[in-house]
């Protein structure tokens, strides 16, 4: 008997961070996201963080020191928008909040990309991503050569 098996896709990203407040307000009042559920015993913290009741990210109080993107692990985590005009109302949310960026506004994913967004960290510095798959014609790869993503 053969089982069936059907393609698997992404269904939440779990975060280590140090301080689950100043995440939360981070990922609540800068990207929307809705609290599905919290932990709030001491030494087990923990938010489920969702759109339309659906979970998207779990965050977790239990890292120790800010992200070390030379660790084995999450090397960034991508947010897929519908359109490049929403990944620049976020831009302008983000720039609002003094939120720092890897580029200067929305740029390509690689020469030529349709694709593209914008590249930040989050309080912790985990690399983070808001992207279109098209729209993002005509703008400029700050990296020659080399996916934009992969090196922020």
């Amino acid at each position: 008997m053969t089982a069936v098996i059907s393609k698997l896709r992404t269904g939440h990203v779990g975060l280590n961070v140090t301080d689950l407040a100043r995440s939360l307000a981070f990922y609540q009042g800068a990207l929307g996201f809705e609290l599905l559920g919290e932990g709030k015993e001491e030494g087990r913290r923990f938010a489920f963080l969702g759109q339309d009741g659906e979970l998207v990210l779990t965050l977790w109080q239990q890292a120790e020191g800010a992200y070390a993107p030379a660790s084995a692990g999450l090397h960034h985590l991508a947010l897929s928008a519908e359109a490049v005009e929403e990944v620049r109302a976020y831009e302008e949310r983000l720039r609002g909040l003094g939120v720092e960026f890897a580029y200067e506004g929305v740029v390509a994913h690689g020469e030529g990309a349709h694709s593209g967004g914008i590249f930040f960290h989050d309080p912790d510095g985990t690399r983070l991503e808001i992207f279109v798959p098209v729209g993002a014609e005509g703008v400029e790869a700050p990296i020659t050569g080399a996916p934009t993503c992969g090196f922020f």
